[in-house]
């Protein structure tokens, strides 16, 4: 008799023990025979499986064909360092419009997102630092632009929080002012006047203190840039230009991202990766994208 019996995925027998239980042992040339088409074959299906994973596109444009207008975008990025610009410019040529953007900043004049803005693409904006675009405080100033102004460790909290599936959370930052109590203006009506002030937000006490509740971001696509990446969207980003980079990734439902060195599945140290691929839909290999600086200086 059969003392156990290990079935395969249809059922049929896969490893079977001698009939006479007294022989204490197996017939294990049969079971290495089995065992080795098993390699084989699920050798074969990890290949498939791999093939399936290639997450890269030929092009920006490509990748970013099924934006279209009025989605929200969150772009990584802060200042000109590490923002994905290879991807704006194919926004800009799509010539999709009414966007919301979330980033640490617009960009500058004439490069970053500042370009989308110059051609009145972008409908609103949720941003931190917004001091370096000319543009930027016309269009705000005017009524032309939706901006929602958020103090910077907070917008990097939304963006992970709503990368990681929380709704919202409590922070101590903006209480007492009209980050929690309400009032900020988010579009002028080109008078003077506010057309749209920022609502009042729930504050509650912890522990003696008082906490503003913030919503987590979650945005239709996010633009990332990396400096390598693989196959399979495993991202690692170069230093500082890191920064935002991280957060956007997980907070869009369908991440995009520019890599400068494109490697294989498995080339990249699991240890160093800074975003997994799991986070990240499509891949676009950019070696040449440039990089600017935003205020050279020099030392004499």
């Amino acid at each position: 008799m059969a003392l156990f019996e290990i079935t395969g995925p249809g059922g049929e027998p896969e490893l079977t023990p001698l009939e006479a239980p007294a022989a204490g042992r197996y017939r294990w040339s049969v079971v290495a025979a089995r065992w080795a088409n098993y390699g084989s074959e699920r050798a074969r299906w990890i290949g498939l499986a791999s093939a399936k994973l290639d997450k890269v596109v030929a092009s920006a444009d490509d990748a970013v064909r099924d934006v279209t207008s009025g989605a929200s975008i969150a772009v990584g990025g802060f200042g000109l360092s590490g923002i994905p610009m290879v991807l704006i410019a194919a926004l800009l040529a799509s010539g999709i419009t009414d966007l919301t953007t979330v980033s640490n900043n617009c960009g500058v004049d004439g490069w970053g997102l500042g370009v989308l803005l110059e051609a009145k693409r972008i409908r609103r904006t949720v941003s931190s630092y917004v001091g370096e675009n000319k543009e930027f405080e016309r269009q705000f100033l005017s009524g032309e632009l939706e901006v929602e102004l958020v103090p910077q460790g907070t917008l990097a909290e939304r963006l992970r929080a709503g990368g990681a599936g929380i709704p919202a959370f409590y922070t101590p930052a903006g209480v007492g002012t009209e980050v929690a109590d309400g009032g900020l203006p988010w579009r002028y009506d080109g008078r003077g006047g506010v057309a749209v002030a920022s609502p009042p937000k729930e504050v509650r006490e912890f522990g003696g203190q008082e906490y503003v509740l913030e919503l987590g971001l979650r945005t239709d696509f996010a633009l990332v840039h990396a400096r390598y990446g693989d196959r399979h969207g495993n991202l690692i980003y170069e230093k500082s230009a890191a920064n935002f980079n991280p957060l956007c990734a997980a907070a869009g439902r369908v991440t995009i991202a520019e890599v400068e060195v494109l490697v294989e599945p498995g080339d990249l140290d699991p240890m160093t990766v800074h975003t997994p691929g799991i986070f990240v839909q499509r891949v676009v290999h950019a070696p040449h994208a440039e990089k600017r600086i935003e205020r050279r200086t020099v030392s004499t």
